[in-house]
């Protein structure tokens, strides 16, 4: 992991390593060292990391901070999912945003930049990282969608909570049928502001 997370800094000198990315590549590593063709498993490293830079590929600005006030930086990915909620169930987005006042950075962020491997188990993250990888409309809408979805999951808690219990939620997400939630992320109506 050190290597190539060593390797990935070099290349992308803006960016370095950031806090994280280690947990966006151990899924990786662990699926193709655990390959039981042990010709692929040799070359788990060299996989993982090819794999590493294309799942990063549309969300490596959300690691530098000097863009995150920029159209392609983690604040405006932020605002995208607030946007694709408010599209798609505007009383739980008018909740969260004016009543219960929980921000999507304060959720969003670690959802979003660790592409929800703190939120999920590592059989569910293969599972959504599946859907994101082969979804039509790629990686970051993808996975907006899902982040959305995960929302729409939880309203009617949400909706009844304050600040406190609201964030504790969303930090501590629980445990959830995948296939469900794939589902509802794949049928939201695209955000069109």
């Amino acid at each position: 992991m050190r290597n190539v997370l060593l390797l990935f800094l070099k290349l992308n000198p803006a960016i370095r390593y950031v806090q994280g990315m280690n947990e966006v590549f151990a899924p990786l590593y662990y699926v193709f060292s655990t390959d039981t063709d042990e010709k692929n498993a040799s070359n788990a490293e060299a996989d993982s990391f090819s794999c590493f830079v294309l799942l990063l590929s549309d969300s490596v600005d959300h690691f530098c901070q000097q863009l995150d006030n920029s159209s392609v930086g983690i604040l405006s990915t932020l605002s995208r999912l607030s946007d694709l909620l408010k599209a798609n169930d505007e009383e739980l987005w008018r909740h969260l945003e004016f009543t219960s006042k929980v921000k999507p950075q304060y959720y969003g962020f670690r959802w979003i930049t660790l592409l929800l491997t703190q939120e999920f188990n590592l059989q569910s993250i293969l599972r959504i990282w599946d859907s994101l990888i082969s979804s039509p409309f790629g990686i970051q809408e993808m996975l907006l969608r899902v982040c959305c979805a995960m929302l729409l999951c939880v309203k009617s808690r949400l909706l009844s909570g304050d600040f406190a219990a609201n964030l504790k939620l969303l930090q501590h997400y629980p445990e959830i049928n995948i296939e469900h939630l794939l589902q509802v992320a794949q049928d939201l109506t695209p955000d069109t502001s």
